[in-house]
């Protein structure tokens, strides 16, 4: 389907603090953008001052955050907006038994909750320009539910299924939705799992104690970015196809990067479920031994 252009081209990022969204807001400035990057920490504000950008603060976690922002982003544009990239998000590991209610409630607040409430202050608008874009940052594990990932998959399978929704409702007002499926990229995400992971503490009586800990300290040494090797890609190529996503008249549903991000995709449609068990089973015993 063909989409009009965003013009003037206006763009608010969420998440810029480093990794996709620092990447993301550097590459659409230098094409032309004008940029609204987000973040939630001072310092972090003040890295993007440093330079050259004018940040929103932005916590998505919070209603009257998210309503000053938007607020700020559509004065600083002077009541127009051309796109929002949802790239705000985290991931924990747990096994789906060992997680309190608590690590489901953070981790929707923000990869699920917050990105709609923040999309959803800009569709009216959108609606009434005829024209708009939204990108939603999604993962492989948004369609490919793994072992020990439960918690941060099922919260990507939710925000999957709200953009399908949300593109499927938004069919004759001019706004397209995107979904971007990254694998493994070289940023701190990783690094950050494993220290919000340890923050709800190890069940001392899981079967998977060792496993928690060795996992976790992999993560913070990097060394799960040096075991995906040759797999793992920077940042910018995330950002190139938000950029693809947000300057193409025909934008992809889903864009996908890293070969890791299409051998899912391929897998979850052309594999059955009992050979993925089989074969993830597998790799579980090996981990585990």
């Amino acid at each position: 389907m063909k989409y009009p252009a965003v013009n003037p081209k206006t763009v608010l990022v969420t998440g810029c603090s480093s990794g996709i969204g620092l990447a993301t807001v550097r590459l659409l400035r230098d094409c032309g953008w004008q940029v609204a990057p987000t973040a939630r920490k001072t310092a972090d504000l003040d890295m993007l001052r440093a330079e050259g950008f004018d940040p929103v603060a932005l916590d998505v976690t919070d209603s009257a955050s998210v309503a000053d922002a938007a607020n700020a982003v559509l004065k600083r544009f002077n009541g127009q907006l051309g796109a929002v990239v949802n790239n705000a998000g985290f991931g924990l590991t747990s096994a789906v038994e060992d997680a309190p209610r608590a690590m489901f409630r953070d981790i929707f607040e923000v990869n699920v909750f917050g990105l709609q409430e923040l999309t959803n202050r800009f569709i009216p608008l959108f609606r009434k320009q005829g024209y708009g874009r939204i990108v939603n940052i999604s993962s492989v594990v948004g369609e490919l539910s793994l072992p020990f990932a439960g918690v941060y998959s099922a919260s990507k399978f939710a925000v999957e299924a709200l953009s399908d929704a949300l593109r499927r409702e938004l069919f004759d007002s001019g706004v397209a939705v995107s979904i971007i499926q990254p694998g493994p990229i070289a940023t701190k995400f990783s690094e950050n799992l494993a220290h919000r992971t340890e923050r709800y503490g190890l069940n001392p009586d899981s079967p998977f104690t060792e496993f928690y800990k060795e996992a976790i300290e992999t993560r913070k040494t990097g060394k799960a970015h040096r075991t995906a090797g040759a797999f793992t890609k920077p940042p910018e190529a995330v950002a190139e196809k938000i950029f693809q996503c947000l300057e193409s008249p025909r934008p992809p549903i889903r864009a996908r990067v890293t070969a890791v991000a299409y051998f899912g995709a391929f897998v979850r449609r052309f594999v059955s479920a009992s050979l993925i068990d089989a074969a993830m089973i597998a790799g579980l015993k090996k981990q585990l031994s």
